[in-house]
This record gives C-alpha cells, structure tokens and sequence, in this order.
C-alpha cells in the first residue's frame, strides 16, 4: 500500500546540493517501492554547495521525483556562528506553518534533525494526522557538542538540547539510528529496546554507475611509481588526520610510500603546517574534488584511511559516507576508529589503528605496504561483497519501509 512519509530535516540536501545525502537516498528509492515522500528542509546550510532556488517562505521543488519544501532561513558564516543556532529555531517555528493542504495526509512523520528542537512539530503534525512519529539519528546531539565542543553537561543550552532529546525518544514510535551501537547511551536517557532500530548509511548503486573520470589536474597530481596511502574528504577536527600526518615521521625508512590528503576542510592549513615544519616530503595535499569523481580517484590508491578522534562519542557507532566508498572501490583500509565490531573489522577488510598514535599509523600502513598484491586484493574484495550486501539504499530503503509499517 502506498504511504506518504514527511522528513523534516533542516540539513537535508540532494546529490546536486550537497551534505547531507541521506533522507535524499533513502527517500529516492522509496519512490521506486512506489510510495510518496516530501522533504522539508531549509534553504540555506553551511555544507551546501549549491543553493536551492527559493520563492518566498516555502518553495517548493521536485527533486528526482521527491517533493521539496525549501523553508526560508537567515544565513550564517560558518558552523560555529551563533547565527546557525537562530536558524535552528527560525526552522522549528516556519514548520508549525507549512501548507500543509498541498501536502498530502502522512502516514509516518519523521524528525531527522542534527538539533533536536524540531522534534515538537514534527510531534505536532503527527498528532494531527494520526500519524507515526519516527526520530532519525544519525550524530547523538547534545553528546557531540560536548566530546568535540568541550562544552559542559551542565551549559544550560546543552541541558535544554537533552531534554529535547529525552523528549523525543519519548514521544516518538521508533528512533532509528546509523549508529549501531546508540542504544546503550539512549537507554540511559529513557528510549526503550523496542523503539530501537539500527539502520546504517550506504551507496547508492545508481551514483557509483554515473561515475566521471578523474579530471587531468588531479590526476597531474598523483605522485607516480608509489604506494599511496589516502584521505578523501573533508579536513576537520574531528577526523583526527594530524596523527595521520605526523605518521610520516615513522614512514622515512619507506620513500615509495606517499600519504595523500584529497579535501578541503578548517585543518589544512594547519596540516600543511605541520608537514613544512617536520619537512615531511611524502605528504601531498591535493583539492578537493567533484562527488562523481571520488570512485576514479580511489582506483589510484592503495589503502584508504579513515579515522576519527579517540572520543566516547564514537563508541556508540559511525557510519561515514567515505567508508562505505572507500568498499565499493575494492580497497583495503586503514580504519582508525575506536567503535566496536567495526564494518572493517566484520569484513575483514582492513586494519585497525589508534587514530591518536603516529606510530600505531604508520605501523599500519607498514603491514598492509608489506602484504603481497593477492593479500591486499583479498581485503578490497571482503569489502566490496560486504558493501553489497548490507549497505545499498536500495536494500536500506527495503528494511526502512519495511520497519515503518511494522509499527
């Protein structure tokens, strides 16, 4: 039976906007099970690449088939602007207002917010048409604020964002999450086992298959006759590629092994810093690069690295974009990131370092530099059959549906 499903989601793009990609994943294959979604979003995030055409309060935009609704919103410099947290509640308070009489009835409302707060409207609506309430997780806010932010448990804003947070795992029917291991911290903050679900990030088949091939300068850029050991992504804080960097230090005794940074991000300039001070001449920053070209990129590494910040936060699971690149393109990884039972380590297609410790970095890399090709190549394929099998949207978008209308 076909059901109509309302995201509500202030960070949610498409393939041709920008981050985040998922509702947009998730809601494309829906349409082909044959069901109608509409995305609410707002017209203006700090990792979009492209803006959305707006005209006037809500604007609406068919994207692939998905109803948008663009929600005007004042913009902000950067992700630490104190502007970006009047936008959160500029967006709570515009959805109480949606014209709902061109949207169609909901059977499921669902909240998928990096803040909290819209998770009362979106309790608001579906009450009002006697509809299920989901709330997607896909970062644990306010507990990001605080392992990345340094900010206190006791800040009253953070005090207020948990009790939003408590309030939704109340009030919602199901809290689905990417990550896998969330419910031992939502336990403490009243969600029951029985409104858990563990649904993770993925690939998108149909993406991969309208791959480009890398542009000539990049390509220009790729150190020749090397064993490249990479980064694609953003720079930030959080991805702990300092240690990354400073592994080098530890690979001097290697000269065929290259370290590459594919990205843009606030901690490049200071990476490229710390190269120029130690002199580390197997270090290469190269800039970022278009979505569709990422796939052709990765057939000229070796080893993909992913890591993250030794943090508590990570404990209770991720589920990056780049990692589930990093298996489709049948590479081995150097996975530096302290969740437990890792997708790496389940497929066997990697290994696993303290993203903290050059040395544990460089001692990684040193092993999969000194496996044989078959070796190697054995990892990338354990990872690409594990893709396929338990990360396409295709087949997310399945368990999705098909969880929704168990309820």
């Amino acid at each position: 039976m076909r059901k109509t499903i309302w995201f509500f989601n202030d960070y949610a793009g498409s393939k041709y906007h920008g981050m985040e990609f998922r509702n947009y994943y998730v809601a494309r294959e829906l349409l082909k099970l044959g069901h109608k979604v509409i995305i609410v979003s707002a017209s203006y995030m700090h990792l979009f690449k492209k803006l959305p055409k707006i005209d006037g309060e809500y604007t609406f935009e068919n994207i692939d088939g998905i109803e948008y609704i663009w929600i005007d919103v004042p913009h902000y410099t950067t992700s630490t602007d104190k502007k970006r947290v009047w936008k959160w509640f500029v967006f709570v308070k515009k959805l109480y207002g949606l014209p709902v009489d061109k949207m169609g009835k909901p059977d499921y409302v669902i909240a998928s917010p990096m803040a909290p707060f819209l998770i009362k409207p979106a309790y608001h609506f579906a009450k009002k048409f006697n509809a299920k309430l989901i709330y997607e997780v896909k970062d644990i806010w306010p507990l990001s604020l605080m392992e990345l932010g340094g900010y206190s448990k006791h800040h009253p804003f953070i005090f207020l964002m948990q009790k939003f947070a408590n309030y939704a795992y109340e009030k919602s029917d199901l809290t689905i999450t990417v990550l896998s291991n969330a419910f031992n911290y939502m336990q403490k903050h009243g969600l029951v086992a029985e409104k858990f679900k563990y649904i993770p990030n993925g690939i998108s088949l149909e993406d991969m298959e309208e791959n480009k091939k890398l542009n000539s300068i990049t390509l220009a850029s790729l150190p020749k006759e090397s064993f490249l050991v990479g980064y694609t992504g953003t720079i930030g804080i959080a991805n702990a590629l300092d240690s990354f960097v400073e592994s080098a230090e530890y690979l001097k005794d290697y000269p065929s092994i290259k370290l590459l940074l594919i990205g843009e991000g606030k901690e490049k300039i200071k990476l490229k810093s710390i190269v120029l001070e130690k002199q580390l001449t197997n270090v290469c920053f190269i800039d970022e690069i278009p979505k569709n070209e990422v796939q052709s990129l990765l057939c000229f590494l070796d080893v993909c690295y992913i890591g993250l910040q030794k943090k508590l936060i990570f404990e209770y699971g991720v589920s990056p974009n780049k990692l589930f690149d990093y298996l489709y393109a049948s590479k081995p990884i150097l996975y530096g990131v302290n969740d437990k039972k890792s997708i790496v380590e389940k497929s066997q297609s990697g290994v696993t370092v303290f993203s903290d410790n050059p040395k544990s970095i460089a001692d990684g890399i040193i092993k999969l530099y000194k496996l044989n090709e078959e070796e190697r190549t054995q990892m990338g394929k354990n990872g690409k059959k594990y893709v396929l099998k338990h990360h396409t949207y295709e087949n997310i978008a399945k368990e999705f549906i098909k969880t929704l209308e168990e309820l």
